[in-house]
């Protein structure tokens, strides 16, 4: 079965960075797209970023845009956010997430399009 397993998150000051990595177990790694997430207290979770196959597909909301980065790492069947001028509103709980997927270059947005999910790491960016 599936199995996704994210690092720790943490406490950081505003204007700081902060990676999170998401170690996937079960399945083929290549053939799934990927994506991160992120759920404040009292709202919807809602979308980050997502990579494709191939990795040459990303995109971010435009809140983190410019902000953070999603990547992969095939070899060792990671993907990984890294964050960097973090702000308070960036707090939250953030989840990885995984989707089988037939074309190498789909990314996705909607949390309905993926499989399986992390156990959700928090991050916490002070003012």
């Amino acid at each position: 079965q599936v199995q996704l397993v994210q690092s720790e998150g943490g406490l950081v000051q505003a204007g700081g960075s902060l990676r999170l990595s998401c170690v996937a177990s079960g399945l083929t790694f290549t053939n799934y797209a990927l994506g991160w997430f992120r759920q404040a207290q009292g709202k919807e979770r809602e979308f980050v970023a997502s990579i494709s196959r191939s990795a040459v597909a990303t995109v971010s909301a435009d809140s983190v845009k410019g902000r953070f980065t999603i990547s992969r790492d095939n070899e060792k069947n990671t993907m990984y956010l890294q964050m960097n001028r973090l702000k308070p509103e960036d707090t939250g709980v953030y989840y990885c997430a995984v989707r089988f997927a037939f074309t190498l270059d789909n990314i996705y947005r909607r949390a309905s399009e993926y499989d399986d999910w992390g156990q959700g790491t928090q991050v916490t960016v002070s003012s």
